[in-house]
């Protein structure tokens, strides 16, 4: 990366021996690193809003995944005017505008609960990820930038460690406050219906979903007054003004590596998502898991989630993230044929044991596409986020499937499908690696 040589006490020729963040960034990489975990928890909040809302609202599969497309349209449509902004205004008005944002969407919640309305709801989970979009087009080339190139996939690693913690206090926070455990039998239903009682049950029952909504509303307003009063590194700011004047968006289509990782970003966030949305669902309908029960079960996969974070930018230190990614890939192509072929305990088992080794995708595909893009970075990051977009594309289409199909279990060749284009993506940059360190060896 072109900016690489601005950074203060960096040994860039020795990866591994090259420092993970320079002298006098810790403070800066703390207050951004919880932005990370911030955003993470309502990106799983939704994965138990689809199923409470399937409860309150009385929604089918795919209605109840319009969830995510509101959500990652809102993604989709602000990651490039956040990009625009944040090369003129610089990262700090990206972050203060996406916290702004995310604490309006949430606090729209109270409201969107008392109106029984589902549309208002996904109006404010619209206004949430206009806010994410921000964040993360803000977040995510930060830390890629925030020290030395050669340990730019394990920083950012590390960083989304903290996103994945955000990921388990949204679920553990879903499954406590928003889930009531209460699941009537149809004759129960009938007989609320009779006494008419039932539909007051159905707006408790929405009335749940406002409280963490609230309190998360409260957190971003918060740590945005902390950034706006904190000093960025001047490394940073030059590398802002740098960008500004020196950019040249038109060349990132001369980029193949960049390029794929645009479609390796939309079919492996798609993935994700997919994968997430509907665990509740297959633990429902395979195993006949309650939903208190199911949502724990989707607790513990995303705290394998973080573990593999973990262990990722550990084996980072000896292990090429693209062939490390490529290993990870395989493994759930594998995991997601049994969920597939085998549903039940079996089946369930390899859904929960595929958010391990999806671990490292996201800023690894990120960093990889980032690479020797130089003052045309922060553009390069806002279409990479655009990408998120696949998250609002693929549980509908696996609603649509599960609803045609009459299965949950065979809506997951949708994200098996991600995981192959994540593999030859991984490849691909394998490939990559080699050429560049050819290359160098040549020039000395």
């Amino acid at each position: 990366m072109a900016f690489a040589t601005q950074l203060p006490e960096s040994r860039q020729d020795d990866p591994s021996g090259a420092p993970l963040l320079p002298e006098g960034v810790l403070r800066t990489f703390l207050l951004v690193a919880f932005v990370f975990l911030l955003w993470g928890i309502p990106n799983n909040l939704n994965d138990v809003l689809i199923r409470q809302f399937m409860k309150s609202f009385e929604l089918n599969r795919f209605q109840a995944g319009l969830v995510q497309f509101a959500f990652y349209l809102g993604y989709f449509l602000l990651a490039l005017p956040a990009g625009i902004i944040m090369r003129r205004k610089g990262y700090k008005a990206g972050f203060l505008t996406g916290l702004c944002l995310f604490a309006a969407g949430c606090l729209s919640f109270p409201f969107a609960a008392n109106s029984g309305q589902y549309s208002y709801f996904l109006a404010a989970l619209f206004v949430i990820a206009m806010g994410l979009s921000f964040l993360e087009t803000a977040a995510n080339p930060f830390m890629v930038q925030l020290g030395p190139t050669v340990t730019s996939e394990r920083r950012l690693n590390i960083a989304q460690t903290c996103n994945s913690l955000g990921s388990i206090l949204g679920v553990v926070a879903g499954n406590l406050f928003i889930f009531s455990g209460v699941e009537l039998t149809p004759q129960q239903r009938a007989a609320m219906q009779a006494a008419g009682t039932y539909a007051d049950y159905l707006h408790k029952e929405t009335l749940r979903i406002a409280a963490p909504y609230v309190v998360l509303g409260i957190l971003a307003l918060v740590w945005a007054g902390l950034i706006a009063v904190t000093k960025f590194p001047a490394f940073i700011t030059q590398r802002e003004h740098t960008a500004e004047v020196a950019g040249k968006p038109s060349e990132l289509l001369r980029e193949k590596h960049f390029l794929f990782s645009l479609l390796a970003q939309f079919m492996y966030v798609g993935a994700q998502v997919g994968s997430w949305s509907y665990v509740i669902q297959y633990a429902h309908d395979y195993v006949h898991a309650a939903e208190r029960t199911a949502g724990w079960m989707l607790t513990g996969t995303l705290i394998a989630f973080a573990l593999g974070r973990v262990l990722s930018s550990y084996l980072m230190r000896s292990i090429l993230p693209s062939r490390l990614m490529a290993i990870y890939a395989g493994c759930n192509i594998v995991l997601l044929i049994t969920a597939i072929a085998v549903p039940g305990w079996a089946g369930l088992s390899a859904v929960l044991a595929t958010s391990f080794f999806m671990s490292l995708m996201f800023p690894t595909i990120f960093s990889l596409g980032l690479k020797d893009l130089g003052p045309n970075t922060n553009v390069a990051a806002s279409l990479l986020v655009m990408m998120i977009v696949g998250g609002a594309v693929m549980p509908p289409i696996m609603g649509l499937l599960a609803e045609h199909l009459h299965s949950t279990a065979l809506s997951y060749l949708v994200p098996l499908v991600g995981y192959v284009v994540t593999l030859a993506f991984a490849l691909f940059m394998t490939r990559y690696h080699r050429r560049r360190e050819a290359l160098s060896t040549f020039e000395v």
